[in-house]
């Protein structure tokens, strides 16, 4: 194995391991022991399996793979190995994101206080230790005001207090779920500081990013579908269709932030709102985005986010142009259900074999529960489609889980339900204009 061309990755996907290796290098791969499969044993060079999140358990094994391999590179795409990629980094001065720039990004809580030094007039947030803080924030505040885990995702968690009526309900909440991993949340998170933040008004839309050396390249933007009286995200598409003027704020306002939070190299997924006033940082990850949105980038714009991610600290892939061009449209939308558990699953083949379809991922098996909707584990999968533009990629979504896509739920009451597409609001159009 050469040095200069071996990366150690932390955690990760199947794909990642793969693109790595199409590069050319060789890879030392950390996973979690509920994140092994067959093919990362074919793909990895090496493969360790351990709680990596554990830095006590990660540093002796990486001090032991730099002085037997030697690695020029540590990167993570997944959540819980953003921060251990950084202290690798700081730990053996290989540059990249260290652990300060991936903590200040990562910990909602770190990055208010982050932001609040450079605008005084920036979202106001604080810290939930006692129940008296909720009164607290609301007469400081007002009403609503949200309530989320400090370094949760997928909307764990998060709950939105619309008045003092809701405080006691809230609080109960989030005492229960406080140091816990409950069945709906991936054992390598654990629920602990929770954060109480200004309600920001607006359609809310990601933001695909890649920094190369400090220059950041806004891939595109993303809309995102959601619904009301919950945090479950029903949709994502690309390019969002917005005009000009407003694709240009969000582009500015995302390269402040991350100039702000010290960013300067590699994928970024940014989560903004939009008001007449402008954009909103809402938060920030310094990976790409879940629910297929790679797959919808590199439909519409041919931009490998994967590729781009593990080849540039070694030199191996182009910049990209200030502003790439989308040549397609994109979208992936989600498939919901009514509560009960789930009784059959059928046409997911025949959904993969429709033209234009990129990626069919159904969460759910049969005997699973079906809940109503709260976040996103609460969904029963996806399609995710590529069509002329963004309009015909929305619509052709939503046409293959209707036509294909089979899940029967038994109900509560003993009917059978028909599992649906989740449908999603043009709510961009009025709040902030469309092109």
């Amino acid at each position: 194995m050469n040095p200069e061309k071996t990366l150690l990755l932390v955690g990760g996907l199947d794909e990642t391991l793969v693109k790595a290796k199409e590069l050319g290098l060789d890879v030392l791969l950390l996973q979690h022991p509920g994140k092994v499969t067959e093919e990362q044993e074919t793909y990895a060079d090496v493969r360790h399996v351990l709680d990596y999140t554990d830095w006590s358990l990660t540093r002796p094994l990486v001090e032991q793979l730099y002085e037997t391999y030697g690695f020029t590179a540590a990167v993570s795409l997944t959540e819980p190995g953003l921060e251990i990629a950084g202290r690798i980094n700081d730990l053996f001065d290989l540059g990249g994101t260290g652990y300060d720039v991936a903590h200040r990004i990562r910990d909602k809580w770190t990055m208010r206080q982050h932001l609040a030094r450079y605008d005084p007039a920036a979202v106001g947030a604080a810290l939930l230790v006692t129940r008296e803080d909720l009164d607290s924030f609301g007469t400081r505040y007002g009403f609503p005001f949200i309530v989320k885990p400090t370094d949760a995702t997928a909307s764990i968690g998060v709950f939105r207090v619309d008045g003092p009526a809701d405080l006691d309900r809230v609080w109960s909440r989030v005492a229960e779920l406080r140091g816990t991993r409950t069945d709906r949340i991936s054992d390598m998170y654990v629920l602990e500081d929770f954060l109480m933040e200004e309600y920001v008004y607006g359609p809310e839309f990601s933001v695909e990013s890649f920094s190369f050396a400090g220059r950041h390249v806004v891939v595109t933007i993303t809309e995102k579908f959601s619904g009301e009286g919950h945090f479950a995200e029903l949709g994502h598409a690309v390019p969002a269709r917005l005009d000009e003027e407003t694709w240009d704020s969000i582009r500015e306002s995302v390269a402040v932030f991350l100039d702000r939070m010290g960013f300067r190299d590699g994928v970024c997924h940014t989560e903004v709102k939009v008001d007449p006033r402008g954009p909103t940082v809402i938060e920030g990850h310094n990976r790409f985005g879940g629910d297929a949105i790679p797959d919808l980038v590199r439909a519409a714009y041919g931009v490998d986010l994967t590729t781009l991610a593990v080849g540039w600290p070694f030199g191996l892939v182009d910049e990209l142009p200030d502003r790439p061009r989308a040549h397609a449209g994109a979208c992936a939308r989600f498939i919901v259900g009514e509560p009960g558990s789930v009784l059959s699953i059928d046409g997911v083949q025949r959904a993969t074999e429709q033209p234009g379809v990129l990626a069919v991922r159904i969460t759910a098996k049969v005997g699973d529960p079906v809940h109503a909707l709260r976040d996103n584990w609460d969904r029963l999968g996806l399609v995710a489609v590529t069509a002329a533009d963004t309009d015909a990629a929305v619509q052709r979504a939503a046409d293959v889980i209707r036509d294909t896509v089979d899940i029967r739920i038994a109900g509560d009451g003993g009917q059978i339900h028909v599992a649906r597409v989740a449908e999603v609001a043009d709510r961009v159009t009025a709040a902030v204009g469309r092109s």
